[in-house]
């Protein structure tokens, strides 16, 4: 590598195919690999800690330096039995598409520097408003890094609108389910915590339409401005949907902007119970789904929808003098006119290529199958003498615990015992699934995404789980 950087024709080509070839392997024999890794801090420092080399070396001997330590001490969250979290399968064509658009370093903020990626990011867009039947003509969306910076543009948007530049009585409610994210843009964007009301949720871990009600009266007699509801469609930890119908009617009458994130739960729409479940999210003002979870596509791209595309542009464009020679006519749209980013990845090319590729009766077929999976789950735990479900199959999430019949373990020792099994199962490597919290319940919770997991894959899960708890059982 010289000076500028620049390798030849020959050894570029040599390079590059080495890499396809070992993301190629990766995917032809991920089922037979561990999911899971751990190492500390110390461990990493040992591998990697050192000063930038001054001099550099050569090309494949970094390569397989990576290969060798990082790739190796990173969790294979595409993997069957990664269950925790939101897993991320990912598809091959998404992932050779990301490289095209890294490769060719694609701009897609404005439409000058390249009219394909903006074409190409308003036509997945419309694919997105009609499947949440959103005004397709009036409507608009942007794609972001993920569900934390889709639902920050969406808030942002939503205080402009509902509150102008004084927003000191402005109120935002929320479930206590919703995601972290939504509280963290709530404090990016400066609100105090006093203007934060986090609502119970029943049993079934839904918002309260009665509480919502209340809490919304009572800070109007108090003189303050109630402006935003943040609905759940398929919260992290148990699947759930608010009811967004009732929620709707609720924000139409008190003038509130009703925004959906459907980060994790969004993309159950492709299939015929996941609509179901979804009813009323056509009536949200916006709506947050990622793709990079639900949709199979790798990391990162998430995405905002928003009834008005105006609310966007008229919330975000600037006009500074570096750019005045790059502004088109109105359908000419550049997209760091909506949201925060200037400089953008191109994310909406692997989004376009995977579908094209695939069709979306694919999609829908996996996303069925995934949501069928864990009734199928379900229906296996209700027949158990050693299994309790603590929140039943919902858009593809379950929440179980060990807990015998007949053992009369108090809860303490539930906890306790359900928190070893996990650490067993992590310890083991062969598959990764940690623990939540539910009503103050210490649950493992499985997120069945991936259609690659069979329910082979689960029931040998769950037989590694028995073990590991007569294992403990046996040492107390």
């Amino acid at each position: 590598m010289s000076a500028h950087f620049d390798l030849s024709k020959e050894e570029m080509k040599s390079y590059g195919y080495k890499i396809v070839d070992l993301i190629a392997e990766h995917w032809d024999t991920l089922e037979s690999k561990k999911p899971v890794v751990s190492a500390s801090r110390k461990e990493m420092d040992t591998v990697f800690l050192q000063e930038a080399p001054g001099k550099g070396m050569p090309a494949e001997d970094v390569l397989d330096f990576v290969m060798d330590n990082v790739i190796p001490n990173s969790i294979i969250t595409s993997h069957p039995k990664s269950y925790s979290f939101v897993p991320e399968p990912s598809n091959f064509i998404s992932t050779m598409a990301d490289s095209l658009a890294t490769g060719f370093n694609i701009f897609s903020g404005g439409w000058m520097v390249s009219p394909a990626a903006a074409e190409l990011e308003i036509v997945t867009m419309n694919w997105l408003l009609k499947m949440y039947n959103f005004p397709v003509e009036k409507g608009g969306g942007i794609f972001t890094s993920g569900g934390s910076m889709a639902n920050l543009t969406a808030l942002v948007t939503a205080r402009r609108l509902k509150c102008g530049d004084d927003f000191s009585k402005a109120v935002i409610y929320l479930s206590d389910q919703a995601h972290s994210s939504n509280i963290k843009a709530i404090r990016v964007l400066g609100f105090k915590k006093e203007q934060i009301r986090v609502l119970p949720t029943d049993l079934e871990f839904r918002i309260s339409i009665n509480k919502l009600k209340n809490a919304i009266a009572k800070d109007r007699l108090e003189g303050l401005q109630p402006f935003c509801y943040i609905a759940s469609a398929g919260t992290t930890n148990t699947g759930t949907v608010d009811p967004l119908n009732d929620i709707a009617d609720i924000c139409e009458e008190e003038g509130l902007w009703m925004h959906v994130d459907g980060a994790y739960g969004g993309a159950a729409i492709l299939s015929d119970k996941g609509a179901k479940a979804l009813r009323g999210i056509e009536r949200a003002d916006s709506l947050t789904v990622d793709p990079h979870k639900w949709f199979y596509q790798p990391y990162e791209i998430g995405c905002l929808l928003v009834k008005d595309a105006s609310w966007l542009s008229n919330t975000f464009s600037e006009k500074p003098e570096y750019l005045r020679d790059i502004e088109g006519n109105e359908s000419e749209i550049n997209f760091y006119d909506y949201g925060i980013q200037l400089s953008r990845r191109f994310r909406a090319l692997k989004f376009y290529m995977s579908i094209k590729t695939y069709g979306l009766d694919t999609f829908k077929k996996a996303v069925t199958y995934n949501i069928q999976l864990t009734d199928d789950v379900e229906k296996m735990l209700r027949k158990s003498r050693n299994w309790e479900i603590i929140s039943p199959a919902n858009l593809a999430v379950i929440n179980f615990r060990y807990n015998p019949l007949g053992l009369d373990l108090s809860e303490p020792e539930v906890d306790e015992l359900n928190q070893k099994i996990s650490k067993k199962v992590m310890d083991s490597r062969e598959a990764l699934l940690v623990t939540t919290v539910l009503n103050k319940q210490v649950v493992l919770r499985m997120c069945l995404i991936n259609p690659k997991t069979t329910f082979k894959d689960v029931e040998d899960t769950f037989l590694l789980c028995n073990s590991f708890a007569n294992e403990i059982l046996g040492n107390k």
